[in-house]
């Protein structure tokens, strides 16, 4: 379960660095190394799509055992 956490973590990295890029200098990273609408850069807007999906389970655990708010009034 560690290493999908890392894996998925890791490509919500890229995701937000890339959706900032865009945001910033209308500049698709992805696209730019993978090439503007062929399959491998779709491929991977759906990974990280997947990935943000898989985060909201260990969010949601966080959240209901009362680790995020604990963190918070430390």
């Amino acid at each position: 379960m560690k290493i999908i956490n890392i894996v998925t973590l890791t490509l919500l990295v890229v995701g937000g660095v890339n959706w900032g890029l865009v945001g910033l200098f209308g500049f698709d990273l992805v696209a730019a190394i993978f090439g503007a609408g062929w399959a491998l850069a779709r491929i991977v807007y759906i990974l990280v799509g997947l990935s943000a999906a898989w985060q909201v389970i260990p969010l949601s655990s966080a959240m209901g055992s009362g680790e995020f708010a604990a963190r918070q009034n430390r």
